[in-house]
């Protein structure tokens, strides 16, 4: 039986990963802060939870993030920079999957294909960015990208089958997104079918990249 492992698997998306990937016959296990005091942000917190898991997963999914603090918004100007709101957004979005991935390559095997996917976002694009704005979100997600395509290289030398990458889930129908009703969005249980999709047809040679929820190349 395959083995798949979900972070941030209460939140819209992660939810219906996890749902789609039992429907395939999946084993899955699951971590969140809501269901079991997952804090993607506190090392002690990832490496006492991973831990406690064992065998090795064909599929990890790291689903976790947020926009802007509670409370707060992603900043439309300079002007809107708050310090302590840019570094929880990095501490969310670009720390707490790099502190995963630390503690990730001995779930992994080393013989056979295996896949980790990453959620982070279009915006964190720096060639691909025209609009401004969003500064913490965009930069953190660009760190996060920056992290996957390190960690990539560095799984990739002792597991040959291992396939690390950035994942662009496009624009989902959950609360991460109710205070854009302006954008077209898609329901999570379809965002998940893109992306187990696009997951399931990586070749080795794209490890390291950088893929919207169709499966096409995002750029950097």
């Amino acid at each position: 039986m395959h083995r798949a492992l979900v972070i941030g698997a209460s939140g819209g998306i992660g939810a219906a990963l996890c749902s789609a990937l039992v429907s395939s016959g999946t084993e899955v296990t699951r971590l969140s802060r809501s269901a079991d005091g997952f804090d993607v942000t506190d090392p002690a917190s990832v490496e006492s939870a991973m831990n406690e898991i064992h065998g090795s997963f064909d599929t990890v999914l790291i689903a976790s993030g947020i926009l802007a603090p509670e409370s707060a918004r992603p900043e439309k100007s300079l002007a809107e920079i708050e310090a302590e709101n840019m570094a929880r957004v990095m501490a969310v979005n670009a720390i707490g999957p790099a502190l995963v991935l630390k503690n990730l390559p001995r779930l992994l095997p080393r013989d056979s294909r295996c896949v980790v996917g990453v959620l982070t976002a279009r915006v964190g694009s720096i060639s691909d960015n025209h609009l401004g704005g969003w500064y913490s979100y965009r930069a953190a997600k660009a760190a996060a990208n920056q992290i996957v395509r390190t960690a990539a290289i560095e799984i990739a030398r002792k597991r040959k089958q291992a396939i690390v990458v950035s994942l662009h889930p496009g624009t989902v129908d959950t609360s991460f997104t109710k205070a854009y009703p302006g954008h077209s969005k898609v329901a999570p249980t379809e965002a998940a079918a893109n992306l187990i999709t696009t997951l399931d047809q990586l070749s080795l040679d794209q490890n390291g990249g950088f893929f919207d929820w169709a499966g096409n190349p995002v750029p950097w």
